[in-house]
């Protein structure tokens, strides 16, 4: 059993580091207080071939691996929530759909532009009554002649002010058994009839932009169905699985940002003559912080190697999910103690860390869907 990194994922991870250190740390305090979504960044991103990490060459991507697009989301996430949350659904859920499921015309088309950086893509799952209930859609896309004619709404839907295009889950047939029957749709951002809202004012994660999408009329060719008919709902659960490794490893980067950020406070502050390092009250804390960052690690990269070597790995997923997001959340909030006052102004950056951290015990499946899951798998 091996656990180093192969020397091109040394190399992807060092690569990124780099330039998250010189690009965007210097930006992250700007992105979370304006709340604007740095375009300009995930241009160079797109340049690096960032964007492309985990697809093949052919289609514009960077020949990498799951475990190297992991690194990469950690790396990001290390420096800036929004940042990396943004990068994780454009790669996760804007274009590896395309890369799962669509024809060689539909990655031709659309997954390039995505793959080699010049366009972002987005997921259009979440409705304001279809949440966890994900199978829940409301949305609807009726056939008329060669078209589609989609109407609906979805809510809290992640870089979709930026995207050209939204994979868009909607109602296309019942079965026998009268149950809706889901399809994933390519939907042209600048379609006739979608209208793409961002007023949401968020606790965290400000500089990822979060939108509402209105469908109206909106008429597509049925070539435009992700893969085949009436697949929508195993395609958007095998995206989820994925999406879930690249929560974990954001949620991993603000663990250890939190963690590194706590650790050289607690070896600078000084009171009753010492370093509070020295105390074991803060020694006990920075144990576990270190102790969980290193457990969530572990999680990360077995879940994300499993779905390189082709086997099942959604129950992995759901526990790095589960286990990296409420580390991230008891790592920053445990970084905000041993900052003391300190800690809870904008300027010493921690208070940041807990409110980009609390979306992804929320987010690509609640904490509380996490536990469903490998319940489930555990034969429940």
């Amino acid at each position: 059993m091996n656990f180093e990194l192969t020397k091109e994922q040394a190399m992807i991870k060092k690569m990124v580091r780099d330039f998250a250190e010189e690009v965007i740390r210097p930006r992250a305090v700007e992105i979370d207080t304006k709340a604007e979504f740095p375009s300009d960044i995930f241009d160079q991103m797109g340049e690096l071939g960032l964007l492309g990490i985990p697809f093949p060459d052919e289609y514009g991507g960077s020949g990498g691996d799951t475990v190297s697009y992991a690194l990469a989301v950690e790396e990001i996430g290390r420096v800036c929530g929004s940042t990396g949350l943004s990068y994780a659904a454009a790669v996760s859920l804007g274009a590896s759909p395309l890369y799962y499921f669509g024809t060689d015309e539909q990655k031709e088309t659309y997954l390039k532009p995505l793959a080699s950086g010049k366009a972002l893509g987005s997921f259009g799952l979440t409705e304001p009554n279809a949440g966890s209930d994900a199978g829940g859609t409301k949305t609807t896309a009726i056939i008329d002649g060669e078209d589609y004619i989609i109407n609906g709404e979805k809510c809290f839907i992640t870089n979709a002010s930026f995207a050209k295009i939204i994979i868009v889950t909607a109602v296309t047939g019942k079965n026998e058994q009268g149950k809706s029957m889901i399809s994933s749709i390519i939907v042209p951002a600048d379609t006739k009839g979608v209208t793409i809202t961002s007023n949401y004012d968020k606790m965290g994660v400000r500089g990822s932009d979060t939108a509402e999408i209105v469908l109206e009329n909106v008429r597509v060719p049925r070539t435009n169905v992700l893969g085949e008919e009436h697949k929508g709902f195993n395609q958007f659960l095998y995206t989820l699985d994925g999406g879930r490794i690249s929560i974990a490893a954001l949620g991993l980067g603000i663990a250890q940002a939190s963690l590194d950020k706590a650790l050289a406070y607690a070896k600078d502050r000084k009171q009753f003559g010492n370093s509070i390092s020295k105390f074991q009250a803060i020694q006990f804390k920075l144990a576990d912080m270190a102790m969980e960052v290193e457990l969530a690690r572990n999680m990360v990269h077995k879940a994300a190697w499993l779905k390189d070597q082709g086997k099942p790995f959604g129950k992995e997923a759901a526990y790095a999910k589960l286990f990296a997001s409420e580390t991230a959340f008891r790592s920053a909030n445990q970084a905000i103690q041993i900052h003391g006052g300190y800690g809870y102004m904008r300027e010493y950056e921690v208070e940041r860390y807990l409110r980009d951290a609390k979306l992804l015990e929320i987010g690509e499946g609640t904490s509380e869907v996490q536990r469903l899951v490998i319940a489930r798998e555990l034969g429940c």
